[in-house]
């Protein structure tokens, strides 16, 4: 019954989404929760800042390929170094943050972020470019863990809005990131790419203050909360739900690696578009995913974490098992509903692996944002092997089966089991 109502609540989003700032508002309101939208939106407007710095610099790969001569083996490690920098750290900054929060810590990542874009911008050589790409991605390593827990903090016990509403802002970021490639860094040549810097250091001013914000809202908690709550589940029940949200992420990752990196190519291939309408299409997709990311929080909150998981994992299956075999129309409508879908879980799952660990928001973040990240760079290199391999049409229809791993889902410990959701 409540995968049934979420599946439903999932094709009328929009009403959802209302209905969810309504009955934020209509609640009992602490000093907290009424801070909690003006900090939840500031949050996601720097996520969207972040994410829109990171992703430049895959957008502007050809451009340094063509001014520095660079082979497809350095533009291989340069990604390498961004992804490693960004997913490994995460864990790790996270872990250490919960233990002993430092509350000016994201501002400090944003200008790191700052400081490669002048860097990448300005670049004499190769190993500059590469010194830029670590300093972008420490600075997105930074940014996620601390962040995320300040949106937990500010939620006011809608933690799925919380999290949807930041989370929604590093997919535009992510989506705004090419275009802004395509318009200003190609036309106007590397060194606009400094013009950048200023969304990163916009950024660190508005963590700045989020972050005293953070720093009070957590000194009334602590007088009024105490200890944090227990995790009632058994040692080896949590690492049994962990691995099986996991397992959910990398079904939802290497799908989302797929069209992200190759439904243009898919789309020329097979259709014989034009460059610039596959392009607009990849952005419907990349749209389609910022909208079902932002669906599935407050659809988590009313019908539950794990009705979420279900509906967006094994019920895009149909409609990936469709996709190689239609026409260009139904081929792009079909991708807006996968990409609906697909991304409503990562909520969801972020919010029930938070109450597996309680107060250990930022180290949660950091494995689940960091595990991603790095998964979807793997994801896109091997991807592009097998595509080399075995042909574009064949790696669509093989992928389409990778959603029915969601059947784990059946095996996650009940919602009332946990504290925290």
């Amino acid at each position: 019954m409540r995968c049934r109502n979420a599946a439903v609540a999932l094709a009328n989003g929009v009403r959802v989404r209302q209905g969810g700032v309504m009955s934020l508002a209509a609640t009992t309101q602490t000093p907290a929760s009424r801070a909690a939208l003006p900090v939840l939106v500031a949050l996601s407007v720097c996520h969207c800042l972040n994410d829109t710095v990171q992703s430049l610099l895959p957008a502007v790969y050809p451009v340094l390929q063509a001014n520095y001569g660079l082979t497809f083996t350095q533009i291989g490690f340069l990604g390498f170094a961004f992804h490693a920098t960004a997913s490994i750290l995460q864990p790790v900054v996270g872990l250490a943050t919960d233990k002993r929060p430092v509350y000016w810590l994201a501002a400090a990542g944003m200008v790191a972020s700052a400081a490669g874009l002048l860097l990448l911008a300005g670049a004499a050589s190769y190993w500059v470019i590469l010194l830029a790409a670590v300093s972008i991605g420490l600075g997105s390593a930074i940014f996620h863990p601390d962040s995320s827990r300040t949106a937990r903090t500010a939620s006011g016990g809608r933690y799925g809005f919380a999290q949807s509403l930041f989370q929604v802002g590093g997919n535009t970021g992510s989506a705004l990131g090419p275009l802004l490639a395509a318009f200003v860094v190609l036309p106007l040549g590397q060194e606009s790419i400094a013009w950048f810097a200023a969304l990163a250091l916009t950024a660190s001013f508005i963590l700045w203050h989020t972050g005293r914000w953070a720093r009070a809202a957590a000194t009334r908690s602590a007088k009024v909360l105490g200890e944090a709550p227990k995790n009632p589940l058994s040692p080896s029940a949590t690492r049994w739900a962990v691995a099986i949200l996991i397992t959910l992420i990398l079904t939802k990752f290497i799908y989302v690696a797929l069209l992200h990196n190759f439904y243009t190519f898919y789309l020329i291939e097979t259709f014989g578009v034009s460059i610039q309408t596959s392009q607009l299409l990849l952005f419907a997709f990349l749209g389609a995913v910022a909208a079902g990311t932002f669906a599935g929080g407050p659809i988590g909150d009313r019908y539950g974490r794990i009705a979420v998981m279900w509906v967006s994992i094994l019920g895009v299956l149909p409609f990936t098992l469709l996709l190689p075999f239609v026409g260009l129309t139904g081929t792009a409508v079909l991708s807006v509903i996968i990409g609906v879908l697909i991304a409503s879980a990562f909520s969801a799952i972020i919010v029930y692996a938070q109450a597996l660990f309680p107060g250990r928001v930022g180290l949660v973040a950091g494995l689940f944002f960091g595990f991603a990240f790095g998964l979807g760079g793997i994801a896109a290199a091997a991807l592009g092997i097998l595509a080399d391999i075995f042909g574009l049409r064949a790696l669509f229809i093989a992928c389409a089966f990778v959603p029915a791993l969601g059947i784990v889902t059946a095996f996650l410990p009940r919602e009332d089991r946990l504290t925290g959701l």
